[in-house]
């Protein structure tokens, strides 16, 4: 038997092109590079964007930073880097069933919370507290900075130089404070690829932060039986599921959570694209409405699981004493620094010359992970 040759980019790009479906972003027709460069043999523009998304600094910190609990107190606590695979997880298989293109969808999950400061929320509205006169902190923003300046890696040009369609999934990514940039059109829709990343994040959060919040005892299953959506998904009514051990019981709950939202999300999707006539890119980034959503029915019941778990969870005593000692921290290094800035490492004293004083700290500080963190704090107190 003739052994089977690798498959080249242009063959990857041809299956694309076969295999995808007409509104999908296809890899031979990037927008390309801030800095041109030759494509390579073998990789798509995106797979090789989640290669060196995976192969940063930034993201391998984020094994040591907060989603929700502070890592080291306990092992099997979700870190923002654990968060992350499971975004990029559910972005796939959303992507495949919507036959979009997966490469695209993974950079766009891998690389959404590069931009992360150490210790969570908590930590990043202490440094836009600390940046109110100076545009603010925001974690998109930061993503930005960090894939297109502070991570420096190749001698040609400063950061990955990522393709344009994963930076505007950074742009474009959902959260509370949008962000604007002169590189994009703020008018059009993102990729679908990027919009499900953004849902997937969601999906993410909420149904592993309920498993965290079990497993730590903040969170009771009482607790979430004053949410709609356990009456939903039927826990009450499930035999199997309530003969569960309560460990059992929780693996069973977050995947039931997962599966719903998800298969949900996609018979959503496909209907909007029928209802809106999505037949190419141009029109995803014409539509007057984002296509990727849930059904009205899930979206109301996510929108309560999310209430519940401000409620039960995320205003906890204990993490609000927890969020309270991040936020000082972080006020403490960024006072001490911006009093002493020679107490940064040498590549953002340099930065100096062309920045202002509190982004390059907030820079350092955002880079952070959190014991690092800690540990400056204790060093400079």
């Amino acid at each position: 038997m003739t052994p089977l040759q690798p498959l080249t980019r242009v063959e990857i790009e041809r299956k694309e092109q076969e295999s995808l479906a007409p509104y999908a972003a296809l890899s031979s027709q990037s927008r390309g590079r801030v800095y041109p460069q030759t494509e390579h043999p073998l990789r798509t523009a995106f797979q090789r964007d989640r290669d060196r998304i995976i192969h940063s600094t930034a993201f391998r910190r984020l094994e040591y930073k907060t989603q929700v609990f502070i890592p080291h107190e306990r092992d099997h606590y979700r870190t923002r880097l654990t968060h992350t695979i499971e975004v990029a997880q559910i972005s796939r298989t959303l992507a495949r069933n919507l036959r979009l293109n997966e490469d695209l969808t993974e950079a766009v999950a891998l690389v959404h919370d590069l931009g992360h400061t150490p210790f969570g929320h908590a930590g990043e509205d202490a440094l836009n507290y600390l940046l109110k006169d100076h545009g603010g902190f925001n974690h998109n923003r930061q993503s930005l900075r960090v894939v297109d300046i502070l991570e420096q890696r190749y001698p040609g040009h400063p950061g990955l130089n990522l393709s344009f369609e994963v930076r505007e999934g950074i742009v474009k990514h959902e959260t509370a404070v949008k962000m604007n940039s002169v590189d994009f059109n703020h008018y059009q829709q993102p990729t679908l690829e990027a919009s499900l990343v953004d849902i997937a994040d969601e999906i993410a959060y909420n149904s592993h932060d309920i498993d965290d919040g079990l497993s730590s005892g903040l969170l009771t299953f009482e607790d979430l039986k004053e949410g709609t959506f356990w009456e939903h998904f039927q826990f009450d009514t499930d035999r199997t599921f309530l003969e569960l051990s309560n460990a059992q019981r929780r693996y069973a709950l977050v995947r039931r959570l997962v599966d719903h939202m998800a298969t949900d999300v996609i018979k959503e999707t496909q209907a909007r694209l029928d209802q809106f006539n999505i037949t190419d890119l141009s029109a995803v980034r014409n539509c007057a409405e984002k296509v990727c959503h849930y059904s009205e029915p899930m979206r109301q019941i996510v929108q309560d699981m999310k209430r519940l778990l401000r409620a039960k969870l995320y205003r906890h005593s204990r993490l609000v004493a927890l969020s309270d000692r991040a936020r000082l921290i972080i006020q403490s290094i960024f006072e001490r620094i911006r009093g002493d800035p020679k107490l940064m490492p040498a590549r953002f004293q340099l930065m100096l010359k062309e920045e202002n004083l509190e982004i390059v700290i907030a820079d350092y500080i955002a880079g952070m992970t959190d014991r690092y963190a800690e540990k400056m704090c204790h060093e400079l107190s």
